[in-house]
């Protein structure tokens, strides 16, 4: 526009016989307008083109293997048989499940497991941590024990970590890192919640968990979930939508009947993998397993919250 205005105004100029040295101000003030709107229009039509949540700073595969290493002191009254009683029923039952989920791989992507329950107290924390615990036992494998239950967050009593950043200070912006941390012995990564929020549900809608989720799927070989309970919160169909499977955790004497029912049709029937029965004991095949265990073993229930 600024050369057809050049072009107008010399025309005019002569036409009136005045000098025409004094149209190129204007006609330089006129340029650097327009360069400043392409300039604006360039800039916003890239910001437009980008995701509505830019994570800062991103996962890589380097950072993981410079996370900070926290020891890990398991409580005496703590209910993690895979790394405390190794040798239990209890963990020989987690090391089934992890075949299981081995051998689902084989007809459906999975990598990332919600663990859920109809209601609080089913021991779905449990079943999380002693899952995640197992799956990072096999070598070369990558596993990562994310607690998205940011109401109740038990992961760091569990493990005896102590008070830790985690995701809630990530979404809120108080850290630089992404507050991932490995196990010390235990091949194991984890992502706390830290600090309880005020307003957990509100922090999940913000946008920011689908592009975490995906840098984290690129650099981890199993993803599990530790989500709250299904009823009454919404918070768990949020975490459902980015998982590719999820197991049911029910306890026995405590989910009633009508819970379960309503749990089951809470969730994605396509991504439901099944329900884990937890608290259960199986006097026979309490006895056969004592017998073919070493014999400083001791056969245990299922674990509980």
């Amino acid at each position: 526009m600024s050369h057809i205005f050049d072009a107008l105004q010399r025309s005019e100029a002569e036409h009136l016989g005045e000098d025409i040295s004094t149209l190129s101000l204007a006609t330089e003030l006129l340029q650097a307008a327009e360069e400043k709107m392409r300039d604006a229009g360039k800039n916003g039509q890239e910001r437009a083109n980008f995701p509505a949540f830019d994570p800062s700073p991103s996962v890589s595969a380097e950072q993981l293997d410079q996370c900070p290493i926290l020891p890990v002191r398991i409580p005496l009254e703590s209910h993690l048989v895979s790394v405390a009683k190794e040798e239990s029923l209890g963990a020989e039952k987690f090391r089934y499940l992890a075949v299981r989920l081995r051998q689902l791989r084989h007809s459906r992507p999975l990598k990332k497991i919600l663990i859920t329950s109809s209601i609080p107290q089913e021991g779905k924390s449990t079943v999380a941590a002693n899952l995640a615990c197992t799956l990072a036992r096999r070598k070369q494998t990558k596993t990562l024990l994310l607690e998205g239950d940011l109401r109740r967050p038990t992961l760091a009593t569990q493990f005896g970590l102590g008070r830790v950043p985690g995701l809630s200070e990530w979404f809120h912006g108080e850290t630089r890192g992404n507050n991932i941390y490995r196990l010390e012995g235990l091949g194991l990564w984890v992502l706390p919640a830290g600090n309880a929020p005020e307003n957990p549900l509100e922090l999940m809608q913000s946008g920011k968990l689908p592009p975490l989720m995906d840098q984290l799927a690129a650099f981890f070989d199993w993803i599990v979930i530790d989500s709250p309970p299904v009823l009454p919160l919404g918070d768990t169909s949020i975490w459902a939508r980015l998982a590719d499977g999820i197991l049911l955790v029910t306890r026995k004497g405590v989910t009633e009947r009508q819970q379960l029912q309503r749990g089951l049709e809470a969730l994605e029937q396509s991504k439901l993998l099944g329900a884990l029965v937890n608290g259960s004991e199986d006097a026979a095949h309490s006895d056969y397993y004592q017998r073919y265990a070493p014999p400083a073993s001791s056969a245990v229930g299922s674990p509980s919250k």
